[in-house]
């Protein structure tokens, strides 16, 4: 019977162009802003940490003074962070930073190209899960004996060495050789949650060096960089002496009973370095977050994303409201000839299921154009506001969630016009006839 209502829909439609393409587009309107809001804040929520998202935390120290920042900056120092790597009760940790550089090879006719650069420990690659396609990271022993060593992504790799097997091999950073050690395979996590700072949707950094190399090759920071009192940071080695707040800082707990045991260890070295004069301040303390606390605490996910949602939705509702009219003035018109059919032996049932086909099939219709509609501000968006591509790109499952609320909400617009048209009297359209 499905198909037979579905063959009746399609006549229908073709006897009623002008109302049948009102609804679509009405539907399909209403649809596009839906899915164009609903895409955005899908691409911006979503937890690339997966199952280890409690089990990876993101580190803040208040070591600022009084008079200064009223809350926890999201980085921290480098004496900080050099300090924390000492402990020994996190499974493993992290300190990072952003840099870049000119990067070229031996080969005379690949000119140099200016590249970011994540400057971190070996520990980087296991914490975050990042998948290697030749090679490994370097060895934990240059986390504290640096060594020129270099790891690259694939995209690199395939344009410097041609996608083959280049552990081994030689590039240069900024005229200085290093050894490729390992290749990472396509890994650019969406946020890119462990450096919320620097953009949280840009696509993650090509080329990874140790973090040992910093104070002898001084790299320049290429990310934010917070200071609360007046210092002489010219140089990178004033810098890395001083209370700017320039590095992030991760570590991997297994359970709520290290996550106790590590805040209490990071409180007793804040007393140690009171000392000395530091985290002078009444509030001085240590705040660490898993990843799902930390993309909150960061707005990655902005209450604008989710007023623009809930402002769409309404909007549909709308359109649906118009559809609703603009169905009822439709099928009112056919009932002289639903009356016809109940009187030789249609069921309400049967004409009620067969206006209900018919809607479906608007609203999916309405689905695949809003689709479209979508497809186009997002790429509007892009272009005009130069949005990052993680956040304009269509989430392949809206290619099933736009049809099913295009037809569910038709269905809701649908069910009073269907059942007013099967509770007319067939008797007052037979007189007619």
């Amino acid at each position: 019977m499905f198909f037979y209502y579905l063959d009746l829909a399609c006549r229908s439609i073709k006897k009623t162009p002008f109302l049948s393409v009102l609804m679509v587009l009405a539907i399909s309107i209403g649809i596009g802003i839906t899915i164009t809001t609903l895409n955005i804040y899908k691409m911006a929520s979503v937890n690339p940490a997966g199952e280890r998202s409690d089990k990876l935390f993101a580190v803040q120290l208040w070591s600022q003074g009084e008079d200064s920042w009223d809350e926890f900056n999201p980085q921290i120092t480098y004496q900080d962070s050099f300090n924390l790597r000492r402990g020994d009760i996190p499974v493993r940790q992290t300190p990072m930073f952003r840099t870049g550089g000119a990067i070229q090879t031996d080969n005379p006719d690949l000119a140099p190209i200016l590249e970011g650069v994540r400057v971190t420990d070996s520990d980087f690659f296991s914490l975050f899960s990042v998948p290697f396609l030749y090679g490994q990271a370097w060895d934990k022993s240059v986390d504290q004996q640096a060594k020129y060593e270099v790891v690259i992504n694939a995209d690199l790799n395939q344009q410097l060495f041609g996608g083959e097997n280049s552990v081994g091999r030689t590039l240069y950073i900024n005229r200085k050789p290093y050894k490729v050690v390992g290749v990472v395979d396509h890994w650019s996590p969406k946020p890119k949650y462990y450096d919320v700072n620097n953009g949280a949707f840009n696509d993650s950094e090509q080329v990874f060096v140790p973090f040992s190399l910093t104070p002898i090759e001084e790299y320049q920071s290429w990310g934010n960089n917070q200071g609360w009192k007046h210092e002489d940071t010219r140089t990178v080695a004033a810098k890395i002496v001083s209370e700017q707040h320039w590095l992030q800082y991760w570590v991997e707990l297994k359970d709520q009973h290290d996550v106790e045991l590590y805040t209490a260890w990071v409180r007793s070295y804040i007393e140690q370095q009171q000392a000395p004069g530091r985290f002078n301040s009444p509030n001085a303390d240590v705040q660490i977050m898993d990843v799902a606390d930390w993309l909150i605490e960061n707005q990655v996910v902005a209450e604008d994303n989710k007023v623009l949602v809930g402002l769409s939705a309404l909007f549909l509702v709308v359109c649906l409201v118009n559809m609703l009219g603009l169905l009822l003035a439709k099928f009112l018109k056919r009932a002289p000839e639903v009356g016809v059919r109940r009187a030789i032996g249609a069921s309400r049932a049967q004409i009620f299921s067969q206006h209900m086909v018919e809607v479906g099939l608007i609203g999916f219709c309405g689905g695949i154009i809003g689709l479209l509609w979508a497809w186009g501000a997002l790429s509007l968006l892009a272009a005009k506001f130069e949005l990052e591509q993680a956040l304009t790109s269509l989430d392949m499952s809206m290619w099933l969630v736009a049809p099913t609320i295009a037809i569910s909400a038709a269905l809701v617009a649908g069910i009073y016009p269907a059942w007013r048209v099967c509770s007319t009297n067939p008797s007052i359209y037979l007189k007619s006839q």
